[in-house]
């Protein structure tokens, strides 16, 4: 019997409090019973994905290969040194050492103590959420640490400290994550993130264009064209924030960033996300906790889906009753997953993997969408198919999809 294998993101949903532009499943925690709520939540993340090993790995088969693990939120260096530890320390317990373990943190909040304790327990990559450098910018998103009556000097402070003491440990195995299209922002101030994030040589940089999100409150400030705070900004009309974007990219690519993702750059494949390769390629991967969900896949091309619900509380209180939190299943047919698989694949410099395309589908990618892959030949002219692909991607797949439905 094949070993069973899969990726494993962790999920750590707490924040300090809810930055302005966020839509994602996160719950603010302050001082008061921080470290307890958070070693509580912990114990039951270890026990939860002990279960799901259980459920998912026969008891015939002596092993699982699990090649990456991604431990994401929320804030995750709101576990503190001792807390990452512990994660850490019990996940190795449970599937061994992985290739790659990448660990999210912001800048506020991820100090030395924590960096060092993140190196000496096996992390390989740290994915630091730097959005700007720019004051005036990260207010007007409403990023933690820059709301209303927050002391910006001393969270400026400690970034620069932190990052520093990031560089010094991870070297190249740093990864930084800008934004562009940030209300207020213009070309001078994205060039000037994209310098001192260079200036700290990662080996991988993420540039994510804003978007707002409706149901926050800076989809709100923006709906309502009106400051609702003494720092919001207008925000940018789509083709300006486009504009910007395409500026960010050609200039991470001129300072010899590979653009291999459509929001991702690597000095070289050695620095490229393993995690996040799994994911565009749709490979088996289980996520655990509130929010969190998981894709396993079955060699005839079907497969299910995974998730929990966005409830902390349930969460641990099942661990305390050792019962299972429970989790929501979509069952995955094979039209359905041939999409995902173009669509997520797509995003990714070299596209879907052939052999596990063909082994799944029955057929090459060439044999599903011929016509599509020749007008983009066509259209692609002297540049890279899958290059032009990246850039264009929602048009790529809506002829994609079109002709998967007159030949199904």
């Amino acid at each position: 019997m094949a070993t069973p294998e899969f990726s494993l993101y962790l999920h750590i949903p707490f924040c300090t409090e809810k930055c302005d532009y966020c839509d994602f499943y996160s719950v603010p925690v302050n001082n008061a019973g921080r470290d307890r709520l958070l070693a509580g939540y912990t114990e039951a993340l270890l026990w939860e994905t002990e279960q799901r090993l259980k459920e998912m790995v026969p008891e015939s088969t002596a092993s699982v290969y699990v090649p990456s693990v991604y431990i994401g939120g929320g804030t995750p260096s709101l576990l503190g040194d001792t807390g990452i530890a512990r994660l850490l320390k019990g996940i190795k317990t449970l599937i061994g050492l992985p290739e790659e373990i990448t660990v999210e943190a912001n800048p506020e909040t991820a100090d030395p103590l924590f960096l060092r304790s993140c190196a000496e327990n096996g992390v390989t990559r740290l994915s630091l959420g730097i959005q700007s450098f720019n004051e005036n910018l990260l207010k007007a998103a409403g990023r933690q640490g820059y709301q209303a009556g927050c002391n910006t000097e001393l969270h400026d402070k400690a970034i620069l400290k932190n990052l520093y003491e990031a560089k010094t440990i991870f070297g190249k195995s740093l990864s930084l994550d800008l934004m562009s299209g940030i209300p207020g922002q213009n070309e001078e101030m994205l060039l000037n993130d994209i310098e001192k994030a260079l200036s700290c040589e990662p080996g991988h940089i993420s540039l994510y264009a804003l978007t707002i999100e409706e149901g926050t409150p800076l989809a709100l400030r923006s709906k309502n064209n009106k400051a609702c705070t003494n720092y919001s900004k207008k925000s940018l009309s789509e083709e300006q924030s486009d504009r910007l974007w395409l500026l960010g990219r050609d200039t991470l690519k001129k300072a010899g960033y590979e653009h291999y993702e459509i929001s991702n750059f690597a000095l070289s494949p050695a620095y490229r996300s393993i995690h996040n390769i799994r994911y565009w390629r749709m490979e088996n991967w289980l996520g655990i906790g509130p929010a969190a969900s998981g894709t396993i896949i079955n060699g005839d091309g079907t497969g299910r889906r995974f998730s929990y619900s966005n409830d902390v509380e349930h969460f641990c209180s099942a661990f305390q009753s050792r019962t299972r939190p429970g989790f929501l299943t979509e069952d995955l047919d094979i039209n359905t997953l041939l999409k995902e698989t173009l669509l997520m694949g797509y995003r990714y410099r070299e596209g879907p993997d052939p052999v596990l395309f063909a082994r799944r589908f029955g057929k090459t990618i060439e044999e599903t969408i011929p016509t599509t892959l020749l007008k983009w030949q066509k259209i692609a002219a002297n540049e890279s198919i899958q290059e032009t692909i990246m850039n264009y991607l929602n048009p790529f797949l809506l002829d994609a999809f079109l002709e998967l439905e007159k030949t199904s």
